[in-house]
């Protein structure tokens, strides 16, 4: 694969998604997502990912490091313990966001949406049903055909995924990954899906995108925290990297909030790709640009319109 249709392919499955970036660079093309194994670590426990069904289908992957002996990334030390937010998480529903991607100076190689469901029970808590769709356009599209779905049931109090789905077209192959989160390893998934342990307060990309968006940031500097990208867990760390930014795309131009996305893989800084997050400074603290830059090209994801 290029180094061109690499890029489109993280800024469609990744960038918008917050964090994820790391598993589409790094995962084998010919394994599915759910069957994928992540080396174990000799200090770290793996995070398990069980089918109810049994048999050959549990998968390892492996969790953010104890920072005991590491060194914390910048500005770790002395933060607050909970970032500044609203009162809970509060989401517009029926929302609907329509992005265009751009690689380098290639416009409109994928489109994207990600939309607010619906709020729901959900395993008996109030929780978020939140989407994603991705889908490749030409000329990329002539090369990798993509046409991707991402579905978060996260906690409505916290964001704390409770099961990420991904349903996943690319090139002909489909894969269909229902994986229902569980810290305590007791609470046996349905037929449909696998268990997966994951830290606590773990969160999916979509969920930590719309976590970010609730958090007060005139009040916070940063925040950090596991997240799970269908595979692996990652550290993830949002920083405030500028109050007052004029942003213009598509859908208009805005004040907005510019916010720095830094993962860590077993407290190492994964610094392949530099990730941002600009929120408008509007009501629904809208995120109208994402930015991925790497060593071979730029990416941008704007909002073209919103409803």
């Amino acid at each position: 694969m290029s180094c061109l249709v690499k890029t489109a392919f993280m800024v469609v499955a990744v960038l918008l998604l917050a964090a994820g970036a790391l598993y589409w660079l790094r995962r084998d093309s010919a394994a599915p997502p759910t069957m994928a194994s992540a080396p174990k670590s000799a200090t770290v426990p793996a995070v398990e990912a069980k089918s109810s069904e049994g048999g050959d289908r549990t998968v390892k992957t492996e969790a953010p490091p104890r920072t005991e002996g590491k060194k914390s990334p910048p500005g770790a030390e002395g933060k607050k313990a909970s970032p500044t937010m609203d009162s809970g998480i509060s989401l517009p529903i029926g929302e609907v966001l329509e992005y265009t991607a751009a690689v380098a100076k290639v416009s409109n190689v994928a489109n994207l949406r990600l939309q607010v469901a619906e709020r729901r029970n959900f395993l008996g808590k109030s929780a978020w049903h939140l989407q994603a769709f991705a889908h490749t356009q030409n000329p990329l599209r002539m090369v990798f055909e993509l046409d991707d779905q991402f579905d978060s049931y996260s906690d409505a109090a916290s964001m704390a995924s409770l099961q990420y789905e991904m349903h996943l077209s690319e090139r002909g192959q489909k894969v269909d990954s229902v994986q229902r989160m569980t810290v305590t390893g007791k609470e046996p998934a349905p037929a449909n899906a696998s268990e997966t342990r994951v830290l606590p307060g773990t969160r999916d990309p979509i969920g930590m995108l719309q976590y970010l968006r609730n958090i007060d940031w005139s009040q916070t500097r940063d925040v950090r925290g596991p997240v799970y990208d269908g595979r692996k867990l990652y550290d993830v760390q949002a920083t405030l990297a500028g109050a007052a930014e004029s942003v213009t795309v598509p859908a208009g131009s805005y004040p907005a909030t510019k916010v720095d996305i830094r993962v860590f893989d077993g407290g190492t800084e994964m610094k392949d790709a530099h990730f941002s997050v600009y929120f408008a400074q509007n009501e629904r603290r809208t995120p109208v640009l994402l930015e991925a830059v790497m060593p071979w090209s730029t990416a941008r994801v704007e909002l073209k319109s919103s409803k």
